[in-house]
């Protein structure tokens, strides 16, 4: 019979401790029973005494339930997880963690929104400098620039 994590002692289940590393500090969360992520293949649950693994997730929201039987929410613009004797560490450049789901959706929303609206401004950017090249290497190629 399955029963990942399950102590039989005590008839309940065994910690996780979740790591939460970014740019500028770090968590540690302790009695975490259960780990749900989802990387490039999918969606994917973490309980006690799980293999040795290492995966990258994807954009969006991860949650961990805790001994309390309550969910906490991850937002994280893509992570590396990293799970070995019960601990799970997520490092990222930054992530935004509450107990509310509503809050922390939109919190990612508009983290994607703005991380969006930079990129369109860094391929704009890119367009206008390979659009001065290409006039510079034009005249250099009619001879309008001098050699020194």
């Amino acid at each position: 019979m399955l029963h990942a994590g399950l102590d039989e002692e005590r008839g309940s289940m065994k910690p996780l401790v979740l790591h939460l590393q970014d740019a500028t500090h770090y968590e540690r969360i302790d009695q975490v029973v259960s780990f749900v992520g989802q990387d490039d293949s999918g969606l994917f649950g973490i309980l006690a005494d799980h293999a040795r693994m290492m995966t990258v997730l994807s954009f969006g929201l991860a949650r961990y339930r805790t001994m309390d039987d309550r969910w906490h929410f991850l937002a994280v613009p893509r992570a590396l997880l990293y799970c070995v004797d019960n601990n799970l560490y997520l490092s990222t450049r930054r992530y935004i963690r509450g107990d509310e789901y509503a809050r922390i959706s939109q919190a990612l929303e508009a983290q994607l929104v703005a991380e969006e609206s930079e990129l369109r401004s860094i391929k704009e950017s890119v367009h206008r400098l390979e659009d001065e090249m290409f006039k510079r290497l034009w005249r250099m190629g009619r001879g309008e620039y001098a050699a020194s």
